[in-house]
């Protein structure tokens, strides 16, 4: 009793200063797993589609949509968000297919979807003649099954040969089929996997690397693979042979093959990733049928092999041999034969680590594309995308010399699908307030060749973006963009949509998100990005400055732009809301329960919210290195002291929030968000919540259903902040 006296005191002491200093009621006096499940009266609703749980969705589905789509924006906001998301003037995003172009497109006649290619030449033009691969609605109707295309995984260099990712309702896992672009059919007798969470890559045109579920025993804790076996044409799945085994309590999204390839197809080299957690991994080079650990540090992330040389960027600071230390951010090629010698790396002119690129203290790497005759990154500086080529020796000496590409200013610029074997790769570039723009990068050039530019989907000319920072409570400069009216009174009284995601090391640079300039910004809205700690926006260290214990930067970040854009007068509590999803619904339910006082709405999409017991939660074990496991006892103190799920308080007055997710959700289990709800109910706060049947964890598998839900969302948006 003693030691779960001192752990609720722990707690409080940890507490956010908004909060009261009396326990809330549903805050564990025992944080033992045994302790925290006593304490949880709605452990009915984690039940994915158990009858309680689904009865208590139909009666939340009944309520909120009868506040939500009796609205009378509501269909006017439904239409504009379908007309945006099925136009057919939007810019085909396309991928490198064979000699051609491959792309997936969806539209108001085809939801679901086609899979379909056409020539370089024939995309340039301004109507391409597209050539059918796959019809998804076609399929789904003559199988039975809702499909949702999840991409095509084509071996190189000819890419005949294709892995199609189909999954039933948009959830995570997949099932997968051979499919022949010459002949347009699935391959009969062609490879095929049960539906599952797959990792695999083409060794050869008849073997596969498949990572998955090999029966009882074969997957970890989150229910991904750490098995790796070759399937070769013919066999079953219980029939391939095992070249790599890791360990049924290793961490993260589960172990996955790399096979890497040159321009011309020839293999380079098989390496392996193993997760021991969220972000620590080994990786392993498979050669002649054995398995070596390459002489890497844990947190690392591998792009590619270039002239024999494995380039990765750091995670974390590393020092390979007597020599200096290379900062977490920089992006190094090291001989991958020095890398797979057993022992410690000794200084030789074949192990010296090249530097590529080092970061500055505002700089991060956002894309890494190798190539064979260089590399090519995208580099963000103050959240603004940079494009610089690097090539390796040219003067015969171990160096690398690089060179700018011209790119248009304050903007994101993003690398899509590489050919390695052509040496070009598609580039895009947008703003808030910019429609993409997509160009070809071909080898050797200094600047992008547009192919094609997006349209205005709403009428930019009225606004502004503009960047600003915050000082969060311990002195950190929060960067943060408004897109705002131009003509915009300064007295608080904007209605304003605040998003941050902050975790994970994910970055959000400027993006054109015209379902939002079209419902909000349209409407007299503002919107604001915050690009708090938790995100990739600096690199590794901005990461992780709020992992595990340190979480509460996180939220204090948001809260600090939250506090100076009113300080500005650009909004107030009354007409300040927030948004966010997944990690983000983390953010924005901590923020309701320490900051009540700050805001006047939230949507909560598919988020992670009893932080307790997120572990327990399919797939949440995989995001230990991320949070913290609540199962040990001091992680479960820093948990406990921001998680929303019981730092609850009835007494306490909480804007109207609106939770909603996605039944089949794999990935962020919809209990989190069900759980929320009903105590919010309990404690006599008014919610709205509601939970779609169908999308997965995206919730935008085609543009009819994602269209409901952003009138959803902005009709609650607009009546918490513009009524």
């Amino acid at each position: 009793m003693r030691i779960q006296l001192l752990t609720a005191v722990a707690v409080l002491a940890l507490a956010a200063p908004a909060l009261a200093q009396t326990p809330p009621p549903h805050l564990p006096a025992d944080l033992s797993p045994a302790g925290v499940r006593a304490a949880d009266d709605h452990l009915a609703l984690e039940q994915v589609e158990g009858t309680e749980a689904m009865a208590f969705v139909a009666a939340a589905n009944e309520r909120s949509l009868a506040a939500l789509t009796g609205d009378p924006r509501y269909e006017t906001f439904r239409q504009q968000a379908f007309d945006i998301l099925s136009s057919t003037a939007r810019i085909p995003g396309p991928s490198f297919l064979g000699d051609g172009i491959g792309n997936f497109w969806q539209d108001a006649t085809r939801p679901k979807g086609v899979w379909r290619r056409t020539t370089l030449d024939s995309y340039r033009t301004d109507a391409p003649v597209w050539e059918t691969l796959i019809d998804i609605d076609a399929l789904a109707r003559t199988e039975g099954r809702d499909w949702v295309w999840k991409g095509a995984r084509c071996l190189a260099p000819d890419e005949t040969r294709c892995l199609i990712s189909l999954s039933d309702g948009g959830k995570d896992a997949v099932e997968v089929r051979e499919f022949d672009t010459m002949t347009k059919a699935f391959v009969e007798g062609g490879f095929v996997l049960p539906e599952g969470k797959h990792r695999l890559e083409w060794l050869d045109r008849d073997t596969l690397l498949v990572a998955t579920d090999f029966g009882p025993g074969t997957l970890t804790e989150s229910g991904y693979p750490f098995i790796v076996k070759r399937l070769t044409r013919g066999q079953t799945v219980a029939q391939a042979t095992e070249i790599y085994r890791g360990d049924i309590a290793d961490g993260g999204y589960g172990v996955s093959p790399g096979v890497y390839r040159d321009g011309a197809g020839a293999l380079q080299a098989v390496l392996i990733n193993r997760p021991l957690d969220t972000f620590r991994s080994e990786v392993w080079r498979v050669d002649a049928g054995q398995s070596v650990r390459l002489t890497l540090p844990e947190r690392v992330a591998v792009h590619g092999v270039l002239n024999g040389r494995l380039v990765i960027t750091l995670e974390q600071s590393w020092t390979p041999f007597a020599g200096p230390d290379y900062p977490a951010g920089t992006v190094l090629a090291l001989p991958l034969e020095a890398l797979a010698r057993p022992g410690p790396m000794l200084p030789s002119p074949d192990t010296d680590p090249d530097t590529v690129f080092r970061p500055g203290p505002r700089q991060s790497v956002a894309d890494v594309a190798v190539l064979d005759d260089g590399l090519v990154l995208a580099i963000s500086d103050n959240v603004v995308g940079t494009l610089r080529r690097f090539a390796f020796g040219r003067d015969g000496r171990p160096v690398w010399s690089s060179t700018p590409v011209a790119a248009p200013d304050n903007s994101a610029v993003g690398i899509g699908d590489v050919s390695r074997g052509s040496g070009r790769m598609f580039v895009s570039t947008q703003g808030f307030l910019t429609p993409p723009t997509l160009s070809l990068l071909n080898a050797d050039a200094a600047e992008l060749v547009a192919l094609k530019a997006g349209p205005a989907l709403f009428d930019a000319s009225t606004h502004v973006v503009e960047q600003f920072e915050a000082t969060s409570t311990d002195g950190t400069k929060i960067p943060y963009f408004v897109t705002r009216p131009r003509d915009l009174e300064m007295d608080g009284s904007a209605p304003t949509i605040l998003f941050g995601y902050g975790g994970f090391q994910i970055s959000f640079p400027p993006a054109y998100k015209p379902e939002m300039g079209k419902l909000w910004l349209g409407n007299g809205g503002v919107f604001v990005q915050a690009n708090i700690r938790g995100g990739g926006e600096f690199g590794p260290a901005w990461h992780q400055a709020a992992l595990r214990g340190n979480r509460q930067r996180s939220f204090d970040d948001f809260t600090a732009v939250a506090r100076d854009l009113q300080a500005r007068g650009i909004t107030s509590p009354r007409r300040l809301g927030i948004y966010g999803r997944s990690n983000g619904g983390v953010l924005t339910s901590v923020s309701i329960t320490q900051h009540p006082e700050l805001f006047n709405a939230a949507v909560i999409e598919s988020p992670l919210i009893d932080m307790l017991r997120y572990p327990d939660l399919p797939a949440g074990a995989s995001w230990i290195g991320e949070y913290g496991d609540p199962r040990i006892p001091g992680d479960a103190a820093f948990i406990a002291a921001y998680s929303a799920y019981q730092q609850l308080r009835p007494e306490t007055e909480y804007p109207r929030v609106y939770i909603t997710t996605n039944t089949r959700d794999d990935r962020v289990h919809p209990g989190h968000a069900r759980k929320f709800a009903a105590r919010l109910a309990d404690q006599g706060h008014d919610a709205l919540y509601y939970e779609e049947t169908a999308g997965g964890h995206s919730n935008d598998a085609d543009p009819v259903a994602n269209a409901r839900r952003w009138a959803r969302h902005y009709v609650y948006l607009a009546q918490q902040l513009m009524d």
